[in-house]
């Protein structure tokens, strides 16, 4: 990867912090969550039940393990919402957490991506042709911090 270009993935990775699972909790809707992907995960179903189980999920594995059961009812709309759900969960991320959103702004102008082959949506399906869409909306909160920061 060229320099110009931060990978992400892992916990344990260099910029582990990146993703969903580093262990950040969040304040949404009136409740903590332990990390980010545990709200995404929850905010797949509309059963206040099916939520607070994902909310409760002793990791952030099992939370998307919970999430993806597909016993538990999909919200029909979560197709079109759940780019929007991700940029809540990370915008609260990183404007919960000020050393996060450090980090996040020491980036600079590098191009984030989360490199796994597991996920060619939110990743880059590991050969660089995936969407990205968790990296580009990290860019977008980057900015967003970065202007707020001007203010």
């Amino acid at each position: 990867m060229p320099p110009d270009v931060i990978t992400f993935y892992s916990v344990t990775d260099d910029h582990g912090w990146c993703s969903n699972f580093a262990p950040y909790p969040i304040r949404l809707e009136g409740r903590t969550w332990p990390t980010s992907e545990h709200y995404f995960q929850a905010k797949k179903f509309e059963d206040r039940r099916d939520q607070e189980e994902v909310r409760r999920a002793r990791t952030p594995m099992l939370a998307a393990r919970l999430g993806r059961d597909r016993r538990r009812k999909l919200r029909r709309d979560w197709d079109s919402i759940k780019v929007s759900v991700m940029r809540e969960a990370v915008h609260a991320k990183f404007a919960q957490h000020l050393d996060l959103a450090r980090l996040l702004l020491a980036t600079g102008e590098a191009r984030l991506v989360e490199h796994t082959a597991n996920d060619d949506f939110w990743g880059d399906g590991g050969d660089g042709r995936g969407a990205n869409r968790l990296g580009r909306i990290l860019m977008e909160v980057r900015q967003a911090l970065r202007h707020q920061e001007a203010t």
